[in-house]
Formats: structure tokens, sequence, C-alpha cells
């Protein structure tokens, strides 16, 4: 199984990689305490209400609000990737529609997101020996896309200084 030490790491690892563990320390609401972000922020300067993670780990529910993972049982991580449109629909079919029948709370398994599938957001609860390779991939295509997207507005901001 990849612990969540190992795909921090993987992450953070990529080039202009932020990786940020929520805590009181970082200003993050108590709720996401725990859980980390990865944002490509290769500066380090953009302001954090500007920054949109391209992968996230969560660790527990969110209660009201993000709770089909039954992520509250001890040992449980989801790997959350923005995987974009294309990628999403190849992987697992229609983006809006994920089917009725999903178990979300499938071990190992790459599921669509309870919550932000319609985003094109995909997960994997503790990766392991059938999603691992798998999981590094969408990772990192998920920071090349992120890069691109990053790319983008710099270069729009440097045309809106002339």
């Amino acid at each position: 199984m990849e612990s969540q030490h190992e795909i921090i790491a993987f992450v953070a690892a990529l080039p202009g990689v932020l990786a940020e563990t929520a805590s009181a320390r970082t200003g993050a609401p108590e709720v996401a305490w725990g859980d980390t972000f990865f944002f490509h922020d290769p500066d380090g300067d953009t302001p954090a209400d500007r920054r949109m993670p391209f992968a996230t780990i969560v660790t527990k529910d969110y209660d009201g609000f993000d709770t089909a993972s039954d992520l509250n049982r001890p040992g449980v991580f989801r790997l959350n990737i923005a995987v974009g449109r294309a990628a999403f629909e190849e992987l697992l079919g229609e983006h809006l529609s994920p089917p009725a029948d999903v178990d979300y709370t499938a071990l190992d398994t790459l599921l669509p997101h309870p919550v932000y599938a319609a985003q094109s957001w995909v997960a994997i609860l503790n990766p392991g020996e059938r999603t691992a390779e798998p999981a590094r991939k969408l990772l990192t295509g998920a920071h090349a896309r992120a890069v691109r997207a990053y790319q983008r507005r710099t270069a729009r901001g440097r045309g809106a200084q002339r």
C-alpha cells in the first residue's frame, strides 16, 4: 500500500509543487487540519485564496458535505486527483452522471470523486497494489495540467502589466 507520506513525497518532488498539510499554523479551517493539498506554485508567491489544488489527500469525513467514503474508519484516507474531463471520461465514463451503484468506500479502487466528479476529479481510498502505479501516472498528468494553467495565468498577468 502507498502511505500518505509516500504520496506526499512523490508529489512534492514534482517541479514547482507546494504541498501543504492544513493546520492551525497554515490558517486553514479546523475541519481541514491533517488534510494535504498540492498546488503548482513554483515561486511560492501565489496568494492562498488564488491557489487551486491539483490533488489532495483527505483523512476524514466532512460532516454534512462529504461522508460517502466513510473516511472516519481507522487508517483510511482518500487521494483525490483533478484529471480533466477527457481523462475522467476515458477512465470512468461520463463525468456528470457517475453510476448510482458506486461503492465510494472501496479501497484500492479508482472511483469518481463522491462530491467533485462533475469537476473531473477522481478518488482512490488507500492506493495499493492495483492503483499505486496508475495513481502516480494520474498525479503526474494532473501536475502537468496545473503547470500549463499556471503558465497561462502568468502569461496573462504579464500581458496586463504592459
